[in-house]
């Protein structure tokens, strides 16, 4: 596994609706409806778009380095108990992303 650069602020305040995919594979990996803002330069989601989106290694006790499950590109990390709703967050290299435009239905489903 390799782990991308952490690329900035490209997508800490970008809020269209639509689909965040694996910049190396095209891999759908989080819905804009899960975004929110935090205070991090980094991403912030609550949820994957699908539960075997990611494919997660421990890293301490609170938190999981997270890899895209298709290609194996490094993402960043979930926290657990550290988002908006005491669950998980996940945050995530603006670099390892790409952002495809859609119509936000509900979590999980985007229209493009």
């Amino acid at each position: 596994m390799s782990f991308c650069s952490w690329g900035g602020e490209k997508y800490q305040n970008h809020f269209d609706a639509g689909i965040y995919v694996c910049s190396q594979c095209g891999h759908e990996l989080f819905n804009s409806v899960s975004k929110f803002k935090h205070s991090s330069p980094w991403p912030a989601f609550t949820d994957t778009v699908h539960p075997d989106s990611v494919s997660k290694r421990p890293e301490g006790s609170h938190a999981y380095k997270v890899s895209c499950s298709k290609c194996d590109n490094g993402l960043g990390h979930e926290f657990l108990k550290d988002g908006p709703d005491g669950n998980s967050r996940f945050c995530i290299f603006s670099s390892a992303l790409e952002f495809k435009k859609g119509k936000k239905e509900k979590k999980g489903d985007v229209k493009h």
